[in-house]
């Protein structure tokens, strides 16, 4: 288990001073248990000796305090428990979240979504069991049966001898049982977990497109086979569990027996009373039925160590190469633009891309210069380093070499001030499922609705706003309900209500009808300033008088412009 693994596990374990309650009243609980058997045994084995009931009357207030205590005990192990595990799972998501952020939004480019969506909820909520279905029970077993071992010995040695030996026995059949039936099982639910809900995610994003190609059958197939491998692993692992539980039960009764076999001399040799008898021998059933859980406890354990090791391998810890890192603290300053943007021997590349993925997208030794209120068009094919350009501009990505914003070295500026002066508009903005003027507010919180028309108007969304009911209109899921070029004009709204002084546009008619491309270019940069810079990234044609100049770009390198 590696040291990422290990601080996992670690942050999900709450501290001691907040976990001890739940670990005392566990054994409280245990505790109560096995002395409400205990006391009853000897109860029922001393009212058949027919003594006065003076003699009774103790061990009649024992048994029912006993009763009483085990339940208020387990009341309060429960609230304890969850109260310092869930206290504890907050900060543990929130810390995931934080290690995310950084790696957004190319730095998650190859991750699965289902993946990584069960990575952050699923596995994030298996690490919950660590305190409630592993060291807690396991504490509980551990000390309760320790303290019953030792209780056994004052009445019968040798009793407690087999109760030590049977124990240990259970516990060693409850390892070696679980690791050979169960393991592979509770190593591969998860994995099938993320493959469930990969497919649903895929079937009900590309509901539209896998109809229209007569492919939604072939989906809903994928899904049921997935769900099918999910079961088969969970019913697997169920058995395992069963055929070990079962186990450690037969062992309850043959520590019984035992036990029987050993102390019954000393009653015939008057060392040990009859009801002491009863104890001993109904001790191991109390005893047993406080351990029952460790089989349990060993198997929630592989599966939070296995949650643990997928959260590590989706959330790497140190920033991968090619992503900015070390960066300033934010300022919640927008840097000043002054006299504009300026790259020299600029290098960049994509985090965790491999030989297979040879030079494309990487920049090398590019150089660009871009004055307030200028308008570049970035051209060239693709695999160019279009987009890797795009992305240094807004610090998603790394690079080697000199980016000065209005002066200042970019690695100076942390990347949400920088994003606060260099705005993007990618290829397919990410539109949210809600109203448009919820998109929109997502720039300007502040804003009205009149900023809000006004947007609108001027990037030529106004009429349709209202065609489709006004400003409460829903845009769909990703924006299922808006063509490419709302989407765009929708983007662009959002960027001038943001009043980026530098706004880049990365293959804005990407995806639309090339009889309009040229009319949404003309809108969406006459809907912006002139004293804003613009950095018009295309593979397309663009008209000259749209754009100031080119600069064209060619594996990587600036070849004209």
């Amino acid at each position: 288990m590696n040291a990422r693994v290990r601080g996992i596990l670690s942050s999900a374990l709450p501290s001691p001073r907040r976990f001890a309650p739940a670990v005392l009243s566990g054994v409280g609980t245990a505790a109560s248990s096995i002395a409400l058997l205990a006391a009853s045994a000897w109860l029922i084995a001393r009212a058949a000796e027919q003594p006065l009931v003076m003699y009774l009357s103790m061990a009649v207030v024992g048994v029912r305090a006993f009763a009483l205590s085990r339940g208020v005990f387990r009341y309060l192990e429960r609230l304890t428990g969850h109260d310092a595990a869930l206290h504890q799972l907050a900060g543990v998501r929130a810390d995931l979240v934080r290690d995310l952020v950084p790696l957004a939004p190319d730095g998650l480019a190859r991750s699965r979504r289902g993946g990584l969506l069960s990575s952050v909820v699923d596995d994030v909520e298996e690490l919950q069991n660590l305190p409630l279905r592993v060291v807690l029970p396991l504490a509980v077993a551990a000390l309760t049966s320790l303290a019953a071992v030792i209780f056994a010995a004052f009445v019968s040695w040798p009793a407690a001898v087999v109760l030590l030996v049977c124990l240990v026995a259970a516990f060693g059949l409850a390892v070696a049982v679980g690791w050979a039936a169960g393991a592979r099982a509770e190593r591969s639910i998860a994995p099938l977990r993320a493959a469930v809900a990969d497919a649903v995610h895929d079937l009900l994003a590309n509901l539209d497109v896998l109809t229209a190609y007569g492919a939604l059958d072939a989906a809903i197939e994928r899904v049921r086979r997935a769900d099918a491998a999910l079961r088969r692993a969970v019913v697997r692992r169920g058995g395992a569990q069963g055929r070990t539980s079962g186990a450690v039960s037969v062992l309850a009764g043959v520590a019984s027996l035992i036990a029987l076999l050993v102390a019954a001399p000393a009653v015939t040799g008057g060392a040990l009373s009859g009801p002491g008898l009863a104890v001993v021998v109904l001790l191991p059933m109390a005893v047993f039925e406080v351990f029952g859980p460790v089989p349990l406890a060993l198997a929630s354990w592989r599966q939070v160590r296995s949650a643990a090791e997928r959260i590590a391998e989706a959330v790497p810890e140190t920033t991968p190469d090619g992503l900015p890192r070390d960066e300033p603290a934010p300022t919640d300053e927008a840097p000043v633009l002054g006299a504009g943007l300026e790259l020299s021997g600029i290098r960049a590349h994509w985090p965790a891309r491999g030989d297979a993925d040879g030079d494309s997208g990487r920049l090398e030794d590019v150089a660009l210069r871009v004055g307030p209120g200028e308008r570049v068009l970035v051209t060239g094919p693709s695999g160019a380093g279009k987009t890797t350009l795009a992305h240094v501009l807004t610090r998603f990505l790394d690079y080697e070499g000199s980016y000065r914003l209005g002066g200042l070295e970019a690695r100076e500026i942390s990347g949400d001030d920088l994003r606060r002066t260099v705005g993007l508009i990618e290829q397919s903005p990410y539109l949210f499922d809600e109203s448009v003027r919820q998109n929109l507010l997502f720039a300007r919180e502040s804003a009205t609705d009149e900023d809000l028309w006004a947007a609108l108007e001027r990037v030529g969304l106004d009429d349709w706003t209202r065609e489709r009911g006004g400003l409460d209109a829903d845009v769909g899921e990703r924006g299922g309900l808006v063509s490419g070029g709302q989407a765009q004009r929708l983007a662009l709204a959002r960027a001038i209500l943001r009043d980026f002084p530098v706004l880049v546009l990365d293959e804005p008619t990407a995806g639309v009808d090339p009889a309009a491309s040229d009319a949404l270019l003309r809108d969406l940069l006459g809907a912006v300033d002139r004293d804003r810079a613009v950095i018009l990234v295309s593979h397309a044609d663009v008209p000259d008088a749209l754009v100031d100049r080119e600069v064209r770009l060619e594996n990587g390198r600036v070849v004209a412009g």
